[in-house]
């Protein structure tokens, strides 16, 4: 018999910043910063960070009459992260495929509980939103299955070992005896242990976790992270592509330098260029704290997988675009004031002469 829980992390980009230093309740329950609890050995004085977190307990939301266990997280990047585990016992890996689209008792999709939730959780906090969002968008969503009973065995890699191909099926989504060696092999390339007790798969889509000394809730907030952060630069980098599109086109369709649009292009260019850079920053920011080093070689391979590295790059590009672009601007409103100048400097010269001639 297989026992567990299936996690289900949702990250929502709802505005620039949520000032989350002035919250005190979240939909009137009393938030709390959140604290990791690291079991092995880390250094001390590292400085983590805490988001805020609530664990509301909605009545409609069951399945097989049993209720769900809901933690809200309020991130003051933006962010509002929903961390929802469902309880699981199960005789294969396999029988684990039919939560990979789960449906609550009441007939809704889990996806759209989630989405209201964090609706309301969004109207609640309105008056500490920065810049919010028109609406709440689709969100960064991940999948973790976890195990804490696996049968009468203690040693994980070998269950590990004897159910590869199982595993890859469910993380893959796919019928096991359709994979090939490739697939599983690619899927297990992030494959991570600390102890016999423990192991830790992290795939594309979904990952799974064994823990038998209990529920892995750090490394689950580790994920949670990782997830926020593919949420946010995916988000920016469209952002700026948008961004950069819209401004080529204005530059390519007018010259009006001396109306001003100039002057007004290079304000807004500069603040934008700011914003970018300061919620890059604070979403890059907010995984600097993993002083145990397992949870900072899950973190490395579940950054791997999401390719958070290339989405950053994405995002520097952009920004070095958006700084040749201000250039660009900057130089064509230079020269035409140049042209103004040499324009006056002229008329007044002619000006000059004629005075001197009307003189004469």
């Amino acid at each position: 018999m297989l026992k567990g829980e299936v996690v289900y992390l949702f990250a929502f980009d709802v505005a620039d910043e949520i000032r989350t230093e002035k919250v005190s309740k979240i939909l009137s329950k009393k938030a709390m910063p959140f604290e990791v609890q690291a079991d092995r050995t880390f250094p001390k004085d590292i400085p983590f960070y805490k988001p805020l977190t609530i664990e509301p307990r909605p009545h409609s939301w069951k399945v097989g009459g049993l209720p769900l266990h809901i933690v809200v997280r309020v991130y003051d990047v933006g962010v509002v992260s929903l961390m929802i585990s469902v309880p699981f016992e199960v005789q294969t890996v396999g029988d684990l495929m039919k939560f990979h689209e789960l449906v609550l008792d009441n007939e809704k999709p889990l996806d759209a509980a989630a989405y209201e939730l964090c609706a309301d959780v969004v109207k609640n906090l309105q008056e500490y939103i920065v810049k919010g969002s028109e609406k709440v968008g689709i969100p960064e969503a991940y999948t973790v299955f976890t195990f804490q009973g696996i049968g009468e065995t203690t040693h994980v890699g070998q269950w590990v070992d004897k159910h590869r191909q199982e595993i890859a099926g469910l993380l893959a989504e796919t019928e096991p005896e359709k994979l090939s060696p490739q697939q599983i092999d690619e899927t297990f390339r992030h494959f991570i242990s600390f102890t016999q007790e423990d192991a830790t798969i992290i795939d594309w889509d979904s990952a799974l976790v064994v823990d038998l000394s209990g529920p892995p809730q750090d490394l689950l907030h580790v994920l949670e992270l990782a997830n926020l952060q593919l949420e946010e630069l995916v988000l920016m980098d469209e952002r700026l592509d948008r961004y950069l599109d819209r401004a080529y086109d204005d530059l390519e369709k007018t010259r009006p330098y001396f109306s001003g649009l100039a002057r007004r292009g290079l304000a807004k260019l500069r603040r934008f260029r700011m914003d970018v850079t300061k919620i890059t920053d604070d979403v890059s920011n907010i995984s600097k704290f993993f002083g145990d080093w397992y949870l900072a070689r899950v973190y490395l391979a579940a950054r791997e997988r999401f390719h958070l590295a290339t989405w950053k790059e994405s995002i520097q590009s952009r920004l070095s675009n958006l700084d040749h672009f201000y250039e660009v601007l900057r130089a064509e409103a230079n020269e035409s004031w140049m042209l103004v100048l040499e324009f006056l400097i002229v008329l007044l010269f002619v000006v000059d002469l004629l005075a001197v001639f009307l003189k004469d």
